[in-house]
């Protein structure tokens, strides 16, 4: 076992923050062989039980969760800061050239190295990510994540229709791809498998009904996929299904609602649609960087809360803007202050930076696994410097309580921030 020193945040099971200005974190095998929180408090109250434990002392530093990024998409790596006039033109115009690409496995391979270091640079220890609708893709991905021992959950993209030539998909190929990949991947080490239809516009009824009757078969796996991103998307999604009472619904109607399921955006809502998500379980993965960029509209917080369903916060790369959580959790403080029906609402730091940790395991059904420090999560976490920059350091230092000082390291912060990020236990340069 090894004991860490510092201050520590983590989180209450109502979601609040809890922080120790000295705090003491103890990281030590669990029965499964992964590394574990064993212990985590007041210095002065733990630190007399484990002696002899190995002490790290961190003084002026913060220990805090490891992110979890609930929606990005790992070959638009570099498709990040396109310029458009909104999403479909994105996805036809950068999007899809650079996914055809990722059918060979000497490109895969390279952008997930480069896509992990990116995430990890800032702070994000468990990303849901998209690959492309190329086996190889999720093969290069899986692998690199698998030999960083990282937690990770990703699927190939299902997309039989309405796609060029270069990522379109064949229909029963498609599925037994997936189903293969299933077998191959999920579960093995931390890494799990997630049935990924692009968006329905993207899907014939055939491979949606087959990506339901696979989340009928494998019910521990993920679904994730788009929906009510866009005006003009959801206008499509009508047109071609006409029989779905919305969007969303057209999901319903396949299977693809339940536990695990998480579905990016969720913007243009009514509360039939909020209830469905709250009643089947599923989660909304929040891309405010993104949908700003895009031009798509506002995730509704008020209404959210009001029907109340799953949702934690997501990157979106490359629709959104930036791998940074401080970033993401700073544009979803501008959305709840101007995007709501009901205006002003008004999310704590510590609201914020749940629905990037916590929040977001709940989302997964991962809670008290990830995205806290509680006794008996995995010990995947950050060690945080609040000096990181002079602006920062003289903010810090006259925060006058804890949400003054998360606020701060969310407006001000970035990857300097990040010093050292820890990985089942071991810094993730050696994991």
């Amino acid at each position: 076992m090894k004991a860490y020193r510092a201050a520590l945040l983590r989180f209450a099971d109502d979601g609040s923050a809890l922080y120790e200005e000295d705090g003491l974190l103890l990281i030590g095998p669990g029965t499964d062989g992964t590394r574990r929180v064993r212990a985590a408090g007041a210095w002065s109250a733990l630190s007399p039980n484990y002696p002899g434990v190995s002490v790290e002392h961190l003084p002026g530093r913060l220990l805090a969760p490891g992110f979890i990024d609930l929606h990005v998409h790992f070959p638009q790596t570099d498709v990040i800061g396109s310029p458009a006039d909104g999403l479909l033109p994105w996805l036809e115009n950068y999007t899809f050239p650079h996914e055809a690409r990722f059918a060979d496995p000497a490109y895969a391979g390279p952008v997930a190295k480069v896509f992990l270091d990116e995430l990890l640079r800032n702070g994000v220890t468990t990303p849901l990510t998209f690959a492309t609708s190329h086996p190889a893709s999720v093969d290069a991905l899986m692998a690199q994540a698998q030999s960083r021992g990282l937690r990770l959950i990703a699927g190939k993209v299902l997309q039989d229709r309405h796609s060029p030539d270069g990522v379109r998909d064949e229909t029963e190929r498609s599925l037994a791809d997936t189903e293969a990949l299933i077998r191959r991947w999920h579960g093995q080490g931390r890494l799990g498998y997630a049935i990924t239809p692009r968006f329905a516009p993207s899907c014939t009824e055939a491979q949606l009904r087959g990506a339901g009757e696979l989340a009928a078969k494998y019910p521990d796996v993920w679904i994730q996929s788009h929906v009510a991103e866009n005006r003009d998307e959801v206008r499509w999604a009508r047109e071609l299904f006409p029989h779905a009472r919305s969007y969303l619904a057209v999901y319903e109607g396949f299977g693809l609602m339940r536990e695990r399921a998480v579905y990016a955006h969720c913007i243009h809502f009514d509360d039939d649609d909020r209830a469905l998500m709250r009643d089947t379980g599923a989660a909304a993965a929040v891309s405010p960087t993104s949908n700003l960029f895009l031009g798509s509209g506002f995730f509704d917080y008020d209404g959210a809360q009001r029907v109340g369903f799953r949702y934690g916060l997501a990157s979106d790369v490359g629709g959104g803007t930036s791998f940074s959580p401080f970033h993401t959790m700073l544009a979803a403080y501008y959305v709840g202050r101007e995007g709501q029906t009901k205006p002003g609402v008004s999310l704590s730091p510590q609201n914020l930076w749940w629905q990037h940790t916590a929040g977001a395991a709940q989302a997964l059904g991962l809670e008290g696994v990830i995205g806290n420090l509680q006794p008996g999560c995995e010990a995947d976490f950050l060690v945080l410097n609040p000096q990181a920059t002079p602006l920062l350091a003289r903010k810090v230092a006259n925060a006058r309580n804890l949400d003054e000082l998360l606020f701060s390291l969310i407006v001000l912060g970035d990857d300097r921030l990040v010093e050292r990020v820890y990985v089942d236990g071991m810094p993730a340069d050696d994991s």
